[in-house]
């Protein structure tokens, strides 16, 4: 089995958003800022070689709203065409497309516009593209809080596709990867659970979207069930530190993978690591 970072781009986020109810001056000895509170983040994702399936977890936010999503600051966003053929790969050759959810940074870069911008099509057209259950119904009728990070061109065409699978329970996508559904930054989100053999990687998502969130309370304002991510955070946690997984971070600029510690129920990280050194073990 081959594994790929692929950096789809970076933006913005405001650093009290990223972390609520959490103090400046505590967050900030953990991730830094600029001069008006803005918080480097990216958008990495996952490209997965099995020998029989190629599968790309999250794609980032494309670029058909990066006018209308000016103010997030989006740097480098990538064309898939391009990055894949760095890797051998074509964007055909992408069996299966996982989203973590259908907020605008994670799944928009799986349509782009046609030559003339009338419509959108699909950018991996022999995909299967995964969405847990809730949230693809969520997608359909957002709530008031989430309607801003949805937008129907990201996912018309596949739908008109036929390309959609949802999951409504924790399910092997291949016997190498398990999508297990978490519920708090918002309904239905996956997090896949990639076997290397040795240990498990995770890609949490927006789980825990930086290193600095690992701590149990240090939730982001983006939640929109607040209660229900710690909770379900607390599940992801336990079970990382009792079996030494590894969690592979979407977001975070700085800060690519790490293992977790707990002591007396508080979670921390243990060790961080680039995601070459995860791959070499």
């Amino acid at each position: 089995m081959k594994l790929f970072k692929i950096e789809a781009g970076t933006f913005h986020v405001d650093g009290g958003a990223a972390f609520g109810v959490v103090p400046k001056k505590v967050w900030q000895k953990r991730y830094p800022c600029d001069d008006e509170n803005y918080c480097k983040v990216h958008m990495r994702c996952l490209l997965i070689d099995t020998g029989s399936k190629l599968i790309l977890i999250d794609t980032g936010t494309g670029d058909k709203q990066l006018d209308y999503l000016k103010y997030y600051g989006f740097e480098g966003v990538i064309n898939f065409d391009t990055e894949l053929n760095k890797l051998g790969y074509k964007t055909s050759d992408i069996t299966d497309v996982i989203f973590t959810h259908l907020h605008f940074d994670h799944c928009g870069g799986a349509t782009k516009y046609n030559a003339d911008k009338s419509k959108a099509e699909l950018v991996f057209p022999n995909a299967t593209h995964w969405v847990g259950k809730s949230q693809w119904e969520n997608f359909q009728n957002p709530n008031v809080r989430e309607g801003d990070s949805y937008f129907p061109e990201n996912m018309k065409p596949i739908y008109e596709a036929g390309k959609i699978k949802t999951v409504s329970q924790n399910q092997f996508i291949c016997p190498e990867l398990e999508v297990r559904i978490y519920n708090g930054h918002t309904v239905g989100q996956l997090v896949s659970y990639i076997n290397l053999g040795d240990r498990t990687l995770l890609y949490v998502g927006d789980v825990i979207p930086l290193a600095a969130n690992v701590p149990l309370s240090w939730i982001s304002s983006y939640d929109i069930f607040p209660l229900s991510a710690m909770e379900d955070k607390k599940l992801l946690l336990d079970e990382a530190v009792e079996k030494s997984q590894v969690l592979f971070f979407e977001h975070d600029a700085y800060t690519e993978c790490c293992t977790v510690a707990a002591n007396y129920n508080k979670h921390k990280v243990d060790k961080t690591y680039t995601f070459e050194e995860i791959i070499r073990f």
